[in-house]
């Protein structure tokens, strides 16, 4: 193909990715997950997805990163058509933890999840001239990823119970999401998807958490964030039981396009039928248990 199709991003623009939803849906086998999504976030937006549990949330932020099929309207991000380029989606994309999808494990330390993650990072998108450097130059690009990461995403692993061999269980929640976050930046994605952002945080550790998705994106990486509550800064994408919408008196971060919309129904977040196999295999990839 010649010719560049609208919205195809090159190297120079900036390193987040467009995202652009048209009519976009979601049908699963108990009714439309959600229906008639319409927004356009800028690269190194701020995206929070609002509503209440069941409100097709989640299912939405898996459409968008590529791990769902939506079935009506179009969507596109970072130029790549939606749900014809699932794949590459996904290869530009990351998610923060995902309960049903790519949980971190209670039993794991935080260092074992980092190592694990540098590994499968390294194993599955290196390049062969990156495989056949010598052991020692992989190892310390691997640990250059992970420190790169866990600075990104403010997790003191100094200021753990047990440091670095903290148990997962023994985490706060607040550690537990910035830990999520630095395994999903471990790939350097262009799209960070973050699900329950809020979910049981205190007013404090919630306001902790915005801060830190402000400064990833402020970074140039586009973020999408579930949750119950959307700051007024960020480009506000609401699903509510039997509907969703957009608030545009809210839409109007820095790095957005204000003129968002989205309506339609929705449903309960159902994936049993509308996550890829594909999509499935790679998001348990991220976990290192596929």
């Amino acid at each position: 193909m010649g010719g560049e199709s609208v919205g195809t991003e090159t190297e120079e623009q900036p390193h987040g990715a467009a995202v652009v939803a048209d009519g976009f849906g979601l049908k699963g086998p108990r009714g439309w997950a959600f229906r008639q999504v319409s927004f356009r976030a800028e690269p190194g937006a701020l995206v929070a997805i609002e509503g209440p549990s069941g409100s097709g949330r989640t299912c939405l932020l898996l459409a968008l990163t590529g791990r769902m099929k939506a079935g009506e309207g179009h969507a596109e991000v970072g130029g790549l058509p939606l749900p014809r380029k699932m794949a590459a989606v996904r290869r530009i994309s990351a998610l923060g933890q995902v309960p049903g999808v790519n949980e971190l494990d209670p039993a794991f330390t935080v260092a074992e999840h980092l190592r694990e993650r540098a590994l499968l990072q390294r194993r599955y998108d290196g390049s062969v001239r990156a495989l056949l450097r010598r052991p020692a130059e992989r190892a310390a690009t691997s640990r250059a990823r992970i420190e790169e990461a866990v600075a990104a995403a403010g997790l003191d692993l100094a200021a753990l119970p047990k440091g670095e061999r903290t148990s997962v269980r023994d985490l706060e929640r607040l550690e537990a999401l910035r830990l999520s976050i630095a395994l999903a930046l471990i790939g350097r994605p262009r799209l960070l998807a973050v699900d329950d952002t809020d979910l049981k945080l205190s007013d404090a550790d919630r306001a902790e958490a915005w801060a830190l998705l402000r400064s990833l994106a402020a970074a140039g990486t586009t973020v999408l964030a579930v949750c119950s509550e959307a700051p007024e800064d960020a480009l506000r994408i609401t699903t509510v039981s039997g509907a969703t919408g957009a608030d545009p008196a809210t839409d109007t971060g820095p790095a957005t396009d204000a003129d968002p919309a989205a309506v339609g129904e929705t449903a309960a977040d159902d994936t049993t039928d509308a996550t890829t196999e594909e999509g499935a295999d790679d998001a348990l990839a991220e976990t290192g248990r596929a």
